[in-house]
């Protein structure tokens, strides 16, 4: 027979916790119990960051279970990732709110927020994600790869305006006429209005210059983890430089190899990978000159294997900029930029892990 669900909704208490009301096998049940275990050896540095008088606050493991949730599902803003927390029981569960606990405003999440960015918790957290990859026996010490991406900045062109002109009045506020054509722009003569530390940049001939930073990964070649990561601004030099200092603390304790495209085909940076006892696994550039990788290196069978093995971070770039919201950062200033960029990459971490570890179960 037809059941009925045409009146209105019972209103009734529920007996039913909410650890119940996640299935046994649901994916975000390893991610939530490999969290838990680092925010518990972040509490020290979390007691650090608060006062102990005072009026209480977001606690920071809610707010980086939050914060996790919205990398990991793609919610685009904070008061969108209010509103899920309003209705959405799995990620009330995840977070640690009970069913009857009232959420936050957008604007003090984002207000406490600041606080762990003045404690770089992002970077201790990524560095514990690696911690337990290294405890399972995932990383490697030997091989790995460098590369960098382009994030467009949350600034459009029409924000890109000189120095030493001061700004006008708008015809318009919400979007303003701005003729810049025939205008000769530069990042030595103007800057954006909206987020001034972004830098107009191009990746190649015949492409379109946006606004953007550069973001830097270092991947070991066994699982296709990131051991290390950074935002710089974006110029011709940032990758390399980047480069060189995420791979110096790994070069001092054993020589190691680094496969890298041929944007890092230059005879300064292979001279310098030699210098810090890293063999440099570089794709051969020699569309226009001649390449700083020789026969004494493209000889050896590894370099054929960094070579395939180095095309794993596109994975890395890939999600980066499908999920984790990296496309285009909607945070202004290198060092926020920066450190979404980094916590991204321990949530990409976190996801590889657990599918690992799925896969050897």
């Amino acid at each position: 027979m037809r059941g009925e669900g045409t009146g209105p909704q019972p209103h009734m208490w529920s007996y039913v916790p909410l650890e119940q009301r996640i299935p046994v096998d649901h994916p975000l049940r390893p991610l939530r119990a490999m969290v838990d275990t680092i925010l518990t050896e972040l509490s020290p540095q979390f007691d650090a960051l608060y006062s102990t008088v005072g009026r209480p606050s977001i606690p920071p493991e809610h707010l980086l279970r939050a914060l996790l949730l919205q990398v990991l599902y793609t919610v685009r803003s904070e008061r969108l990732l209010m509103e899920q927390l309003d209705y959405n029981l799995l990620f009330r569960w995840f977070v640690g709110l009970a069913m009857d606990d009232p959420i936050w405003d957008a604007t003090v999440f984002t207000k406490n927020r600041e606080r762990l960015l003045r404690g770089d918790i992002a970077r201790a957290f990524f560095e514990r994600v690696r911690a337990q990859a290294d405890q399972r026996g995932l990383l490697s010490d030997e091989h790995f790869t460098v590369d960098g991406t382009l994030i467009d900045a949350w600034a459009s062109l029409k924000s890109f305006q000189r120095k030493d002109v001061p700004p006008s009045a708008p015809d318009d506020p919400g979007n303003p006429t701005v003729n810049f054509h025939g205008e000769r722009r530069s990042n030595a003569t103007h800057a954006s209005t909206t987020d001034p530390q972004a830098r107009l940049y191009r990746k190649g001939d015949r492409q379109e210059a946006k606004l953007r930073y550069q973001g830097h990964v270092l991947m070991e070649n066994r699982y296709g983890l990131a051991v290390d990561g950074c935002l710089t601004a974006a110029d011709g030099y940032g990758e390399r430089a980047a480069g060189l200092e995420m791979l110096g603390p790994l070069a001092a304790t054993r020589r190691i190899t680094v496969g890298a495209d041929k944007a890092y085909d230059t005879r300064d940076f292979v001279e310098a990978l030699r210098g810090l006892q890293v063999t440099p696994h570089v794709a051969q550039n020699t569309s226009k000159r001649s390449s700083a990788i020789d026969r004494r290196t493209t000889r050896h069978a590894g370099y054929a294997v960094s070579q395939q093995k180095r095309k794993r971070i596109e994975e890395i770039f890939g999600w980066l900029k499908t999920i984790g919201l990296m496309r285009q950062t909607h945070f202004r200033g290198r060092r926020r930029v920066g450190w979404m960029f980094v916590f991204s990459l321990a949530v990409y971490n976190l996801v590889r892990i657990r599918n690992l570890d799925q896969c050897t179960a």
